[in-house]
Formats: C-alpha cells, structure tokens, sequence
C-alpha cells in the first residue's frame, strides 16, 4: 500500500488508487487536462477508515497535479513540430493534425514547471527512503514531507488550466504571470516569479535580436513587435497608396518600406507591465539598426568611393565599374559599411544592458525603461548621425526651402515671366508638363548657377486636370446675372484652375527618405502652390500696370500735338484712375500678404529650425521638429482654416482677372465685369481683414506675427474703417460707376 500510495504521488494509479477517467478512455500525452482532481481511493477497499480514506485522496491530489503538469511540460516541450517541418510531406502523412500551434514562451514556462516538479519527485523519493528506514507513522510523514506543495502545485494546476483552456501564449502569457506574481503566499510567489524569469528569457532573446542585429525572430506571432504583413490582412488595402509612393521613390531598397510600413505594435501580444512608449522606442531602435545594418546598394558605392578618395568629379554611379576596376565588389564590403554605421562597440553595449537584464532574477520595471530608453537614445544617435551629416540633411532642408518655399524668387519670378504667356490661354492636356519645361528650363540656365547640386533633384509635374484646387470655384459668379460676364468668368475659372496645379517634385535618396516621407513632401508641395499662386498674382498685378502705362504713354506721345485728341486721352485717364486705385488696393494687400508669409512665418520658423538642428543630436526629436515647422507653416499661412483659404483663394482670382480684363479693355467692353469684380473683391478683403483681427485668431498662438501683419495692412485705419462700413452698411467701398461719375 505505501508504495501504491508513492507511485500515485508521481501519478501513477494502480489497483489501491485509480483514476475515474481510466474507465472511460485511455490516457495518452495529448490527452486533455481534466478541469478536477480525478485520483481516488478505490471504493471497494473496506479495511481503511473514512478519515484515513479522506485524508489520502487529499494526498493524493498531488499525484493528480503533478501528471497533469508533467503532461504539460511534456508537451509545451515537443519539439517534434521541427522535424515535422522539415520532413514536410512524409510527416505530415504520419503526424496527426494538432489543434495547438507551438509556442516557445510555453515552453519556457514548461521548463521552469520542470524545476519545480523535480523538486517534488526529490521530495517523495526522501519521504520513501525515510519510511523504508525508520518506523513512522505513514500518512503523517507523507503529510508532512508535501505539506508546502499543498500550496505550490493546486496553483500552478489552474495556471497550466487556464492556459490551455484560453490559448494564452506570448505577451498574454507574461501577463498573466505577471498579475499572478501579487499573492500573499511567499512560496508561491518565488513559484511564478521563476516561471516569469523563464518566460522573460525568451522575450529577451527577441529583444536581443531585434535590437541588436534588426532581426525579427518570431516564427508562431508571440511578440509584440510584428510585421505589417499580417495588419495588411486585417485591414485590407488602407496603405496601398503609400506603398506605391514608397515603391516609386525606391526600386530595390527593402529598408524604406520596412522603415515605414514594414513593421507595428501588436498589442494583443504586448504586456500591461511594458508601457506604450517603451513599446515605441523598442518598435523604433530596431527599426533603426535595420537601417544602420543594411545600407542602400547606392549608399554603399558611395561610400566606397569617399574611402577610396576618388577626384570630386568622378563620383558618379554611372560608369562606374568601368572607371574604377580595381575596387572591390561594394556587396562584399556591406557588413564594413554597416559597421561604420553602428560600430560594433556600440552593438555590444546593447547586447550587454539586454544581458545584464536577462540575468536579473526578478524583473524590475525602471531597470527595463531605463535600459530601453539607452538603446533607443543610442540608435537615434546613429541614425541621426547618418541622416543629418553624412546625407547631408540641412543641404537638403536648404534646397527645399529655396524651391517649394520660394526662396530662390529670381528663379521663380523669372519663370512666371517666362510662362505669362503661356498660362493666359488653357493648358492642352497632353503637352502641359512638357510646354512647362521650356520656360523652367530657360529660367534655369538664366537664374541657377552650376554649382547648385539640389536643383537636378527638382522636377515640374502638371497633374491631370481633375486634380485640381476646387477650394475657391464657388465664390465669383454667383451674383452676377449677365449670361456673357459668367461665361467669360468660368473661362477664366477654368484656365486659372488649372494652371494652378503646377507641382513640384523632389528626388530623394536613401536614408533621406526616413526623414522625408510622402506626406512630408505632399505638405511641401501644397505649401509651395499656394505660394506660386500668390507671386503669379503679384506679377500680374505689377505687369498689367507697366503694360498699360507704357500703352498710355505710347498714345500721349502719338497725339501730343492733337489737343482734342490729348483731350480725350485725359478724359480716358479720368475714367481709369479708380481701376488703378482698386489695382493699388488689391498690390497693397497681395505684397503684405506676400511679405508676412516670406518673412514673417518661413524665414522665422526656418531659424527656429536650424536651432533645433544644431542642439539635437537625436533622430525621432529631428523628425517632430521638423513636423512642428510644417505645421507652423500651414497654419500661420491659414492653409488650415477653410474659410480663410477660400478668401485668399478667391481674392487671388479676382486680381488676376481685373489684370485680364484691363489688358483687354480697348477689344471689348466690360465696365460691368469689373464692377462686379471690384465688388467682390471689397467684400472679400473685408471678409479677411475681418476674420484676421478676431480674437480667436489674433490672441492664439498660431499666428505670432499676425499683429505685424494687421498692422501693415491697417497703418492708416483704411481697411478697419471700411471693414465697420461693410459690417453695419453705411460704408461700403465706391464702385466703379461712382467713382466715373465724379
């Protein structure tokens, strides 16, 4: 009976104690885990009393706990799905189809099951070896030999339970180790806190790897880091754009895409106890080294060049085999590029803090955080390091700057000039891109000097005509009543609209292209039309003047010695001169307007920016940076504020077609065009002197320099006092009919 009673303990039944499943089925590993204890006295033994009867199945529950535990041990331990995998179809024939996918964090935690169940079977062998040799009383010895596994193993049973039953592995399993570990039983707690010590070794391999080297090792989808493959499945087709961009602006570089498509947090799999940020710096240093790991195969044929100080002149890629044989195949110097890039002292300082938290017997959170936050401060170093002084980042910033934000004016003041006549008659649909080469490329050799490296990444782009701006078609024609007065101001709505797609393009090279995503360059581009939409109409402005003037003085000339002629060209002055005070108005309003973006907005958060990049030495800091200033851009621009950006919009359109109208007066009579021109232009700049002064606007902090702007606009009280005329309409602007007239 005693060693009926031992070998139950290491869970073996027998004729003295059975198992109830036994007679229902057999029992294999595979078999499922029971939800109760199932071991129990024989019913047909009489001799033993109902105390003694009670208290060994109470004993042996433990032989219960124990199978089922080593069951699961032995399982979550078969590394049969290997070999199955290798063997493909023959195993497969052979193997039976498991419901179970393989999981290693379960079977770390089967290891550590493994620990404490020797230690119990070590505890049974003693409690035999000390009924064998002395005479003691046999339940009471085995009582208290396994007394402490009363309060380890019925535990560790519902853990292993719940496992099974839930499918909990990864993440969720550290978590539910980790909520586990707060009881008040000591023995139990040092119980899961070594099975979390287990568990926390394979998750600090992945880390090592990802970390370390920028490898994903995650075959069964445990870790919290995954590729974006398998979000792609969930969520259909929400990047397809961005990946034709990404695919667009990079052939054969895998790093762009894997920078910012290629990998995301999943947070079913990540653990309560790892904070959110701490999950994203993990997400970004790994991202990181990828990068510092696997440079682009251009990147690399540069870099062999600069370390073999080839002549400035001869640094192209293009003929370069030819020019060079005696180099070295760039892919065979691939893991030296990368190692400049992150110096393999640096790689070994990583490995180290990982390792030391590995070797931690108890995880502590601020140790972790602390150690993560090294490793990302130390891959955003690098890669800042790589972006901004080996690629030359502010070179590029510069470049940007000179061309989507009109920096370079001689260039674009030039190209309008070269261009005018082209944009007054509509763009052909197949030729529009290329009848815009001609003007860019004089302006170009008239304005760009050979020196400047960045102008060959630029490119003109003319959309299709769908893509158009459509913030301001809604505005001009709606009030006026003559059939020919709307038709001529759709034509010219039409043409307008069109032209004011022009877009630029800018060629980016790896690794530029982590700091300059898509979005960054489309917040570029809508920055820079509207910028070109506003020095085209200050261009008009200023050559629809000089062209009349230089026609007023051609007649004065012609008919000096005519003096009733002279007369009626001084009466035709008469008439003009409130066309060219409605013109000085709307000059007035386009050059402050153009002033205060230039000056007030771009070239002050240009220099906030450049501070920025001189005092960072980090990469994610870089980026938001340089995310705030364009959004300051935007904002003070009030491309962000649909009301206002119709307004300018609009009041961009009616400068440009008073200029039209002007230069064509003496063909057509269309004194009520511009009536209805110079009307709406009065509502709109009071409508936007309006909106500017209010205190929503004036008082944030979006718009710092706002005021300079009002008061540039407001320096004689002209546009306040018109503005209250408008508002209580008492004091509307004079028509032009009313100003002929006097």
């Amino acid at each position: 009976m005693l060693h009926e009673l031992l070998l139950a303990l290491l869970g073996y039944t027998g004729d003295l104690i059975i198992d109830e499943r036994e007679h229902s089925k057999s029992l294999g590993v595979d078999a499922p885990i029971s939800d109760e204890p199932t071991f129990k006295l024989a019913p047909d033994i009489s001799f033993i009393q109902p105390s003694e009867r009670d208290l060994i199945e109470k004993i042996t529950t433990l032989g219960f706990y124990y199978r089922e535990l080593d069951r699961f041990s032995v399982r979550s331990r078969n590394l049969s799905w290997i070999r199955s995998a290798n063997e493909c179809s023959l195993a497969s024939d052979l193997s039976k189809p498991k419901a179970e996918k393989p999981s290693v964090y379960r079977r770390a935690i089967a290891n550590g099951i493994v620990e404490i169940l020797s230690v119990y079977r070590s505890a049974v062998l003693h409690i035999e070896q000390k009924l064998l040799s002395e005479t003691v009383p046999i339940l009471a010895t085995v009582t208290q030999g396994l007394n402490k596994f009363f309060v380890l193993l019925p535990p560790l049973y519902e853990l292993v339970l719940e496992i099974e039953r839930d499918d909990i592995r990864g993440g969720q399993l550290l978590n539910l180790l980790h909520k586990r570990c707060h009881c008040g039983v000591p023995e139990l707690q040092a119980c899961i806190q070594r099975l979390l010590w287990h568990a926390h070794q394979v998750l600090y391999n992945q880390l090592a790897a990802w970390m370390v080297y920028g490898i994903l090792q995650d075959q069964h989808g445990e870790f919290f880091i995954r590729r974006q493959e398998d979000k792609d499945v969930e969520h259909g087709s929400s990047h397809r754009d961005i990946s034709e961009k990404l695919a667009r602006m990079s052939t054969d570089d895998t790093s762009l895409t894997d920078w910012h498509l290629g990998f995301h947090i999943y947070l079913d799999m990540l653990p309560e106890y790892i904070h959110m940020r701490v999950a994203e710096s993990i997400l970004f240093s790994g991202k990181a080294i990828r990068v510092l790991r696997n440079p682009s195969h251009a990147f690399r044929f540069q870099d062999i060049v600069y370390h073999q100080q080839v002549p400035r002149g001869s640094q192209k890629v293009q003929g370069f085999s030819g020019r060079f044989p005696f180099l070295k195949d760039p892919f065979a110097d691939k893991e030296l590029i990368g190692e400049e890039l992150l110096p393999q002292s640096e790689a070994d300082k990583i490995e180290t803090m990982l390792l030391e938290l590995k070797e931690s017997s108890e995880f502590h959170k601020r140790s972790f955080e602390c150690a993560i936050d090294s490793i990302r401060a130390t891959a955003a170093s690098h890669l800042w390091q790589l972006v901004v002084v080996r690629a030359d980042l502010n070179g590029h910033l510069k470049a940007l700057k000179d061309y989507f934000l009109l920096a370079k004016g001689d260039f674009f003041q030039c190209f309008l000039e070269e261009s005018r006549q082209l944009m007054r008659l509509p763009p052909r649909q197949s030729t529009a891109e290329a009848d815009l080469m001609v003007p860019f490329q004089l302006a170009a050799i008239k304005t760009i000097s050979e020196e400047d490296k960045y102008f060959s990444r630029v490119s003109l782009r003319m959309p299709s005509f769908g893509m158009t701006v459509k913030s301001s078609q809604v505005d001009l024609p709606k009030t006026d009543g003559n059939a020919g007065t709307a038709l001529s101001s759709a034509s010219s709505e039409i043409s307008l609209d069109c032209w004011d797609g022009i877009a630029l393009e800018y060629s980016v090279d790896w690794p530029l292209q982590l700091f300059f995503t898509p979005d960054v360059l489309s917040k570029y581009c809508r920055v820079f039309q509207y910028l070109l939409r506003l020095k085209r109409t200050q261009m008009e402005l200023e050559k629809s003047w000089a062209s009349v003037m230089h026609q007023d003085h051609t007649d004065f000339a012609k008919h000096r010695n005519d003096h009733v002629k002279g007369s009626v060209s001084q009466q035709g002055r008469q008439r003009s001169r409130p066309m060219w005070r409605i013109r000085e108005h709307m000059a007035f309003l386009i050059r402050n307007l153009q002033f205060y973006i230039q000056v007030d907005v771009i070239e002050s958060q240009w220099n906030v920016l450049q501070a920025h990049i001189q005092d960072s030495n980090d990469f994610t800091g870089l980026v938001g940076v340089h995310q705030e200033y364009l959004s300051a851009l935007i904002s003070q621009s009030f491309l962000d504020i649909g009301s206002l950006s119709r307004i300018l919009d609009s009041i961009m359109k009616l400068c440009l077609q008073f200029c039209w109208n002007i230069e064509n007066q003496e063909s057509s009579a269309n004194t009520s065009e511009l009536e209805h021109i110079i009307e709406e232009f009065n509502k709109k700049s009071n409508s936007l002197y309006t909106i500017l002064r209010s205190s929503r606007l004036v008082g944030s902090q979006r718009a710092p320099f706002l005021r300079r702007f009002l008061m540039r606009l407001n320096f004689n009280s002209f546009f306040e006092a018109t503005a209250k005329g408008v508002l209580n309409v008492v004091r509307p602007r004079p028509t032009l009919s009313v100003l002929n007239q006097q």
